[in-house]
């Protein structure tokens, strides 16, 4: 997974985007990461990592962060 563009839902955080670097337990590096406020166009998390969203008007993403160390990791999903 290192240096691969994911989407890390965590349990108390929220959703983020971007490149693991480094990962230990339930907690990574990520960088180039910004955080997935609301997503539109995609029924899933799932299906964002995979086919994007219809609707990037709708959505609310934040600007990138350069690095950024996230914890309480539940799901990592890489995307295509």
């Amino acid at each position: 997974m290192e240096n691969q563009y994911c989407i890390i839902r965590c349990d108390r955080a929220g959703v983020f985007a971007g490149y693991v670097k480094e990962r230990n337990g339930d907690e990574a590096v990520l960088a180039d990461v910004r955080r997935l406020r609301y997503w539109a166009g995609a029924a899933s998390l799932s299906q964002l990592s995979m086919d994007g969203t219809s609707r990037p008007r709708d959505c609310k993403f934040t600007m990138t962060v350069p690095e950024m160390t996230v914890f309480g990791i539940i799901e990592i999903i890489p995307c295509t």
